[in-house]
């Protein structure tokens, strides 16, 4: 594929037919890759949360990412801050696992600034306080260190038990 022109899906609209690992990083044309989330699924916040902790899981913030940003752009005006905010979350924590620091950093920081104004306990038992620590936790981490970090093993609980 020629570097002026782009892969497009069946609407037109640009997008990659790149397969992607684990991280979400693009691989060669041919190459084996992870199964990508289907995107614009509609879930119930249940189905949702549940979706994207199985993901953060498996070591695949990069796919959470994309659940969590499903339920941003379908869910009510008054949610889009929350649900923005946890997709940020997986975000940070894929730069993270990718070796960002910096950009983990950011997103971490930026997300958990979104998802502060829902409480200490949000809606649908998201653990806010334990997600803005645990972001903050891994800031830190990052701007001390900077080395990748296991996705799976830093993942965060995203409801309170």
């Amino acid at each position: 594929m020629s570097r002026t022109s782009r892969d497009r899906d069946d609407e037109g609209r640009a997008r990659s037919a790149r397969p992607r690992d684990g991280l979400g990083r693009p691989l060669p044309y041919g190459a084996e890759g992870v199964d990508r989330q289907p995107e614009g699924v509609v879930r119930s916040p249940g189905e949702t949360l549940a979706e994207a902790q199985r993901l953060l899981n498996a070591g695949m913030p990069f796919h959470a990412h994309e659940v969590l940003e499903d339920a941003w752009k379908s869910g009510p005006d008054e949610e889009r801050g929350l649900w923005r905010g946890l997709a940020q979350l997986a975000v940070g924590l894929t730069h993270a696992a990718r070796g960002n620091a910096a950009g983990g950093a950011a997103l971490l920081a930026r997300g958990a600034e979104s998802i502060v104004p829902y409480g200490a306990q949000g809606p649908y038992g998201i653990d806010v306080v334990g997600l803005t620590c645990w972001a903050a936790a891994l800031r830190d981490d990052l701007r001390r260190d900077g080395s990748p970090v296991p996705a799976a093993a830093r993942a965060p609980r995203l409801r309170m038990r």
